[in-house]
């Protein structure tokens, strides 16, 4: 399955593995794939929400209503009217519910920082999925080589 064997893990030839036992790790293979294959996809929904309010901050909407007013969303279709007080500084959520008052180019910084680390964790995850999906096709292999020969 694997190239070396982890610190603490023992490599096992699949051959040496009874049917029970490649349908175990064939599971545990299909879990984990599941679990990166949902966690990818939470990434990716994170980085567009990033990209979209990095979006925002340069077309800068609310710059130009020449009295400060602007439309608040309180749904995805009811707005009131507000006015901007400091058209140089926003809100920006820093995760859990916490929110932090920046200069918009500070608030720019931090959306550009979060796409990149973003965009890492995505490639390191995309290596991980391809790696769990080669071992799994691995697995599945043996399994049905097992089956076939009738192997126990």
């Amino acid at each position: 399955m694997a190239n070396s064997p982890s610190p603490g893990h023992e490599q096992v030839t699949l051959d040496s593995l009874s049917v029970q036992q490649l349908t175990a790790v064939k599971k545990q293979l299909d879990d984990e794939v599941e679990h990166l294959t949902s966690s990818y996809a939470q990434l990716s929904v994170a980085q567009a929400k990033f990209k979209e309010c990095s979006r925002v901050l340069k077309a800068a909407p609310w710059v130009a209503a020449a009295d400060g007013g602007i439309l608040v969303p309180l749904t995805n279709s009811l707005y009131v009217r507000g006015t901007i007080r400091d058209p140089d500084r926003v809100l920006v959520d820093v995760g859990t519910g916490f929110y932090a008052g920046k200069k918009v180019e500070r608030a720019s910084e931090f959306y550009q920082e979060k796409m990149r680390e973003l965009g890492a964790n995505i490639q390191d995850l995309e290596a991980i999925v391809q790696g769990k999906t080669n071992n799994l096709r691995a697995v599945e292999g043996a399994l049905r080589d097992k089956v076939t020969t009738g192997n126990q």
